[in-house]
């Protein structure tokens, strides 16, 4: 019931921030600002693809159960959970980037919005950003953890470990995302994502900029993220 009730509650405040935008459109008679409405579904991929990767363990699970083939089933279980975790931490970014659109760069000087609806929509789609991405992390170390790890004594500080890698990642990929202009599928061309990284740290400054933005958003992400893990881990345990 918790669980459910933590999906009911993200998947609500991305639709009032897809409202918010909507209406912000509606209401006052500017053009409707679809980058924030793209944002939205894509930060809500590392929730679907987590869920589909529980659902995909539960399945190689029950079909490893009924076949005699332990061997054939820990292969396909590990190479399932590799590509899915790879896939996974690719997307996860795009949930953290909403922290970014708080810089309000799609107002104008003469904009007849008014700047109070701009920071509850603007602060609504950041909040959604960042429940998506606690909720799919979440998810996916709690199945890191009863997968893969001994989950009888509590957390297993492997499971830590497991999170604070994603999450520093997660702020990296934030960095090249708004300041290189990168996407997740941009990996696709490593040669080019090599050189434009390099050309952006030649410039004098940016890599202590770099280290600067990663290390407040991993934090700021972190001490969300912590505690209402132990929260949902506690619930889920007692239940």
């Amino acid at each position: 019931m918790p669980l459910l009730a933590a999906f009911i509650a993200v998947i609500l405040l991305n639709v009032y921030a897809a409202v918010l935008i909507w209406l912000r459109a509606v209401v006052y008679r500017v053009a409707l600002y679809r980058p924030m409405l793209l944002n939205i579904v894509l930060s809500f991929v590392p929730v679907v693809v987590a869920v589909l990767g529980i659902i995909g363990l539960l399945l190689i699970g029950t079909a490893g159960s009924l076949v005699n083939a332990p061997s054939v089933v820990s292969t396909i279980l590990w190479v399932y959970l590799i590509v899915g975790t790879i896939a996974w931490i690719l997307f996860f970014p795009n949930a953290i980037y909403l922290i970014t659109e708080l810089n309000f760069s799609h107002r104008r000087e003469d904009d007849p919005v008014p700047l109070w609806f701009d920071i509850v929509q603007t602060l609504t789609l950041t909040l959604s950003g960042i429940a998506n991405a606690v909720l799919s992390m979440g998810v996916m170390e709690f199945a890191f953890t009863t997968v893969i790890l001994d989950p009888a004594h509590g957390t297993p500080v492997l499971s830590w470990v497991f999170a604070g890698v994603v999450i520093v990642l997660g702020a990296v990929g934030v960095y090249f995302g708004r300041y290189l202009r990168f996407n997740s599928w941009d990996v696709r061309h490593p040669i080019g994502m090599l050189r434009k990284l390099r050309a952006h740290f030649a410039i004098k400054g940016k890599a202590l900029e770099a280290f600067g933005f990663v290390l407040t958003h991993a934090v700021l992400i972190a001490l969300v993220f912590v505690p209402l893990y132990l929260l949902a881990y506690a619930a889920l345990r007692a239940g």
